[in-house]
């Protein structure tokens, strides 16, 4: 069966980050792509100085009721991503609504776009609103961040992690999480079974990825796995883009029967698709930090908030250094990493008191 997919984020004209970062990855895994712009910016807002303008909830109305009026409103998944303000995201908490009536097996991937290290860089009162939007969901991909708004609990212990799981499952409905970046903290480090924690010896800093996908049973809410990764040093944007667009390309829930010797039935689909979205991702990133590295100098100036503001310009070539390597990684996006994957693994005793 062909593929489509109605992504709905943000667009710049500059760059890889919303709708840029997703459609390429999914085209070169083979899915047609149909475009909403949920902004339409020159370039990032790290870069500091953006033109452009957001869509309206009018216009984003206007936009789908004509896709539906001429039979163009067709997709098998659906991905959403950064929306500004209450009233788009109504808009599209509208169009999943719609679309879930009409096709229950739709898979629809939110990434619930909010903010990261503890700072919001959308409007408050969108958060409600994806809070209703949550039962729609086949998959969300929050960061650490999101999880706390979403499920108003801090990520502050392993008991915190479980509350906050079992919350977005029982609560809200969400059959798969993936949280796609959480810092290593010690609490977080210390309860990890051995096969997850990364070497002792290891003088990187890492961030752990984890999934969870439930199941029918009181006992033991979900599955869970998870994964650390080395985090590179820097500014990037786009990652968390990239990755729910390569979790979305890799969710084949038909092919549950050839992978029941690697991973548990109810788990399986899902932890094989976010392995396959971090090992890429993080490739993608490295290779983006390899290249920064060999820019000219004016283009690798490091974060310094005085010199940026009295010279904005560094902080612009900086930015765009490190835009991600999208095209240049196209073998990447369509490899197949085999033993070498960052496979996610089973979480033993996680719901163990």
């Amino acid at each position: 069966m062909e593929e489509r997919v109605l992504s709905v984020q943000s667009h710049v004209a500059f760059g890889y980050v919303g709708g840029k970062a997703a459609a390429f990855p999914l085209q070169c895994l083979g899915y047609d792509v149909d475009l909403v712009n949920t902004v339409n910016f020159s370039n990032h807002a790290g870069y500091g100085r953006s033109g452009g303008s957001k869509t309206s909830a009018a216009e984003l109305d206007s936009i789908f009721e004509a896709m539906e009026y001429n039979e163009l409103l067709r997709p098998t998944r659906l991905l959403t991503g950064y929306i500004p303000d209450a009233e788009a995201l109504t808009a599209v908490s509208r169009l999943a609504e719609n679309l879930r009536k009409k096709k229950p097996e739709l898979i629809y991937l939110l990434d619930p776009v909010m903010g990261d290290a503890g700072r919001l860089y959308v409007a408050a009162d969108v958060v409600p609103v994806y809070r209703n939007l949550l039962p729609h969901s086949t998959i969300i991909t929050p960061n650490w961040f999101e999880v706390e708004i979403l499920t108003e609990i801090s990520l502050t212990s392993v008991s915190a992690l479980r509350r906050a799981l079992i919350k977005l499952h029982k609560d809200f409905g969400v059959p798969n999480v993936a949280i796609s970046s959480i810092p290593l903290t010690p609490w977080l480090s210390e309860s990890l079974p051995s096969v997850i924690r990364p070497p002792a010896d290891s003088e990187s800093e890492h961030l752990l990825c984890i999934t969870s996908s439930s199941i029918s049973n009181d006992v033991q809410p979900s599955e869970v796995h998870a994964q650390c990764v080395p985090l590179l040093p820097g500014y990037f944007s786009g990652v968390g883009d990239l990755f729910s667009s390569l979790v979305l390309a890799h969710y084949k829930p038909s092919n549950a029967s050839s992978l029941s010797s690697v991973f548990p039935p109810s788990q399986m689909p899902f932890s094989d698709a976010v392995s396959q979205a971090l090992t890429k991702t993080h490739a993608v990133l490295s290779k983006t930090f390899e290249y920064s590295g060999l820019l000219p100098e004016e283009e690798r100036s490091v974060t310094d908030d005085e010199k940026d503001a009295v010279e904005p310009i560094r902080k612009v070539r900086r930015m765009r250094g490190r835009e991600l390597r999208l095209v240049q990684s196209i073998d990447i996006i369509r490899g197949d990493f085999g033993n070498s994957m960052r496979r996610l693994q089973s979480w033993s005793g996680f719901w163990e008191h």
